[in-house]
């Protein structure tokens, strides 16, 4: 049985005219940034880590 894993580059940018509230969740040893838009980032160990995805969800491209 084979295992698939999504990664992202970097996250995705915020789209306009929609505002965007993010927050960390725990998740085990994990950290995981969401955004009231439905977006999610990647499980990340670090807290720091997570809260740069969110930070770069919602910077202006």
């Amino acid at each position: 049985m084979a295992v698939t894993a999504a990664y992202q580059d970097g996250p995705e940018p915020a789209r306009s005219g929609q505002e965007h509230l993010t927050t960390t969740t725990e998740q085990g040893r994990f950290c995981v940034a969401r955004c009231s838009c439905g977006w999610r980032g990647p499980a990340r160990r670090a807290r720091s880590q997570a809260r740069a995805d969110a930070e770069g969800h919602t910077a202006a491209p």
